[in-house]
């Protein structure tokens, strides 16, 4: 029911019939799927975003069985050969690498994780860049004390070192800036200006080296979050894929816009 709403919401958007189109059927659907989302209760648009995602991605998945050449009679391993795709992973799922080294035989093991939505930690309190975020994120972490790992070939918890590479990027590329954070034992939300590049946004330093001629990116669309942590405001910025120009979407007020008013102090999700 959610994927057919949604399919009428990019109808009725594309067609031009209406000057402006509520995603009213749409909402309805996508909340008998997922009730928290119900109405006059501030939401997260990230976790709105995601369940969005999950909801067309269940609705459209192929089941697909990944089978080598060779014919596999085993039931199990039939098994394991199946995955699921769909539009929304074709579009939308990357996949992160981490090497986990032991630090005390330096033995490495190495753990594959798909994603949907990067979620960055910023990098400073009053302002700094997505690349300074994306540092921080891909940045060689320790694990220690509660964290430590089992190591199989010392046979005991060990600490370890973790580096994550993106292995495969995705077409499109979703980033969270995680504005809403602990700050002791209060969650705040950061105002942190936070610059981000409309075009050639290379994530060639965080990826595999057979990804790096395709790693570039440009900016489609930006959700700006205004206010604080349970009374704030969604706006969207949204760059038409055909004119090339920028629109700021606030409620039923549509605008068009410059480049120069793309880059926002709000940004919270960021589309390139």
């Amino acid at each position: 029911e959610s994927a057919t709403a949604f399919g009428c919401l990019m109808s009725d958007m594309w067609l031009g019939e209406s000057d402006l189109v509520s995603p009213v059927d749409f909402y309805s659907a996508l909340r008998k799927q997922y009730p928290i989302f119900s109405e006059g209760i501030q939401q997260d648009a990230q976790e709105f975003l995601i369940c969005v995602l999950n909801g067309l991605h269940e609705a459209l998945k192929k089941v697909r069985a990944q089978l080598s050449k060779r014919c596999i009679k085993d039931a199990k391993a039939s098994r394991e050969g199946v995955s699921e795709t769909s539009i929304i992973t074709q579009l939308f799922e990357g996949q992160l690498s981490y090497d986990i080294t032991c630090l005390e035989c330096r033995a490495t093991t190495n753990r594959p994780e798909s994603f949907t939505v990067l979620s960055l930690p910023i990098a400073s309190k009053t302002s700094c860049s997505l690349q300074d975020c994306l540092k921080c994120f891909f940045q060689q972490d320790t694990l220690t004390h509660n964290n430590q790992i089992h190591c199989s070939r010392c046979g005991s918890k060990r600490d370890a070192a973790v580096k994550g590479t993106i292995t495969k990027a995705p077409q499109i590329i979703i980033f969270h800036l995680k504005r809403f954070a602990w700050q002791g034992k209060q969650k705040r939300k950061l105002s942190t200006t936070i610059s981000y590049p409309l075009g050639n946004l290379d994530l060639s330093p965080y990826s595999s080296p057979l990804l790096c001629k395709d790693a570039d990116y440009s900016l489609s669309a930006v959700v700006n979050h205004s206010g604080f942590l349970d009374d704030g405001h969604y706006t969207a910025f949204c760059k038409h894929s055909i004119t090339q120009n920028w629109y700021s979407f606030d409620d039923d007020q549509i605008t068009k816009i410059p480049n120069s008013s793309v880059q926002s102090d709000t940004a919270y999700l960021l589309f390139y």
